[in-house]
């Protein structure tokens, strides 16, 4: 009788294991077909993100350069950057590309010296400033950078140059319009960086 008692017991508890055991799987089933669900989605979603983010970075304007145009390095072979009725001699080029409307590099001794921001540019520095913004707006980020007195515009029109612009190292220089709104962003090595007509 114990012995019997003993089987029920076991059967019993065997069955309500196997009972409750089709129910977790199941629930777990549903739990993962959720979360693939969602992980379907989520890269669809994410991706439609991703294409605009990716391009991101080669929309901004760094102390390196733009994309794959770097400063004091060569125009890249293959890449969109090339003479386009621009000024051109032996010993200066400036080079565009339609990827970046408003956009103008200066070559020279073969290399990127200098890439200029123009009026129709929609390309920003990291900080968020582009040609439009407010000087206000520039000396927010960049307080530190020296003033010097605009050569074809009048105050408040000037240059606001880093500190550390020197040849060889990459600086950054703001054209502030007679409006107090940023004309011009140059990314460059001096004394090319200062060159205020293209190639001269």
């Amino acid at each position: 009788m114990k012995h019997f008692a003993s089987l029920t017991a076991i059967a019993f508890l065997s069955l309500a294991a196997c009972s409750s055991g089709p129910e977790e799987p199941s629930a777990t089933a549903s739990a993962s077909a959720d979360v693939e669900d969602i992980a379907t989605e989520a890269p669809s979603a994410e991706a439609s993100e991703a294409a605009p983010a990716a391009a991101t970075p080669a929309a901004v304007l760094g102390l390196e350069g733009l994309g794959d145009l770097k400063i004091g390095k060569p125009v890249p072979k293959g890449s969109t950057w090339a003479e386009r009725g621009a000024q051109t001699s032996d010993a200066c080029r400036t080079v565009s590309s339609p990827e970046y409307p408003g956009v103008y590099a200066i070559v020279e001794d073969g290399a990127v010296r200098r890439i200029t921001l123009g009026q129709n540019s929609k390309v920003k520095l990291a900080e968020g400033i582009g040609v439009g913004a407010t000087e206000k707006e520039v000396q927010g980020w960049f307080g530190g950078f020296r003033s010097e007195p605009h050569k074809y515009e009048s105050a408040p029109a000037k240059y606001l140059t880093a500190p550390n612009a020197r040849p060889g190292e990459s600086a950054l220089r703001f054209e502030i319009k007679s409006d107090g709104r940023v004309g011009l962003i140059h990314v460059g090595e001096m004394p090319v960086l200062a060159y205020v007509e293209g190639c001269a």
